[in-house]
């Protein structure tokens, strides 16, 4: 079976560093193969225990090292109690998880001097994540992006997804034609997280039901919602609506229509990583701008939006 062919691999710098999230499962370890083949060498392989499953963590982190030096790549590996921080911050598991993750690459991103991180989200994550964002009532057909700048514990992190636009049945049949091997989540077909119940148990029923790949649909609804994310991105854009500081600037965003007041808090939280964004946070974020509003609202993840001397900002 040919290499697949992804056009992000053919634009890129070779002769930039990169991080790649490695997590030990068939998307990460397909990434990782197709990366080496198509020349990129200066690639440090990044690997998170999350102390989840045990034994079984530990196996992926022996995995993981074992593949990056049989390809010439430097291998960063790290462990987080996740369980710890959800009794410490009573966080669901998949925000923990994150959590962690995001702390790891920060710290990989700091020691190696990288701001690019590598991910190997595929079209099939992007159709969970779009179902589950409309389920939390986020903006519109909201789903991750192919290139997405993140603050990932206080450091601006680019994130790269280079196969978001290919299926995961696809990159399984090319790791099967290779014979390369990967490691299976077990905790993948229990439905213990609510992504996992959305990718096992209502995808595969709405397509029942549509008699349809729902897959592809929100996938195709999503790139057909891309041109207004432009447009809403220059209107972010033109407000100016950031000090040189980082923070909002609040007497600039009383002047703005409220549509782009919302696009530029929306805008505000997500680069700043803040997570379960809805269109409730958002609204409940605005009443900052009213005059007799609250002086703080409290954000997911621990965190609180304030205003103070005519700023908003996220401590």
């Amino acid at each position: 079976m040919p290499v697949p062919e992804i056009p992000w691999f053919q634009s890129a710098s070779r002769r930039r560093r990169y991080l790649a999230g490695i997590s030990g499962g068939a998307d990460s370890v397909a990434l990782l193969h197709l990366l080496h083949r198509a020349g990129f060498r200066d690639v440090v392989v990044c690997h998170l225990d999350h102390g989840l499953r045990g034994q079984a963590s530990a196996g992926d982190a022996r995995f993981v090292e074992k593949l990056a030096a049989s390809l010439g790549y430097p291998c960063e590996s790290g462990k987080a109690d996740v369980q710890a921080m959800i009794r410490e911050t009573g966080d669901s598991l998949e925000t923990a998880a994150r959590d962690a993750r995001h702390a790891f690459f920060a710290a990989c991103s700091r020691k190696h001097r990288c701001p690019r991180l590598l991910l190997a989200h595929h079209a099939d994550d992007q159709a969970e994540t779009i179902l589950w964002n409309l389920l939390r009532g986020s903006r519109g057909l909201s789903g991750m992006r192919a290139e997405q700048v993140l603050q990932m514990d206080g450091k601006p992190v680019e994130c790269l997804r280079p196969l978001l636009t290919m299926r995961r049945d696809e990159l399984l049949a090319w790791l099967v034609s290779e014979k390369i091997a990967w490691r299976e989540d077990a905790s993948n077909a229990e439905p213990i997280a609510a992504r996992n119940r959305l990718r096992n148990e209502a995808l595969p029923l709405l397509s029942d039901i549509a008699r349809r790949d729902i897959t592809a649909l929100l996938n195709r609804a999503a790139d057909s919602s891309d041109e207004l994310r432009v447009i809403e991105r220059w209107a972010v854009e033109q407000a100016a609506a950031l000090d040189p500081q980082g923070r909002l600037h609040v007497p600039r965003l009383r002047t703005l229509p409220r549509e782009v007041q919302s696009a530029c808090l929306y805008d505000y939280l997500r680069t700043s990583g803040v997570p379960e964004l809805s269109r409730d946070l958002v609204a409940r974020g605005l009443t900052l701008l009213d005059a007799d509003g609250p002086p703080a609202v409290n954000l997911p993840g621990d965190r609180v939006l304030r205003r103070r001397a005519g700023r908003i900002f996220i401590v």
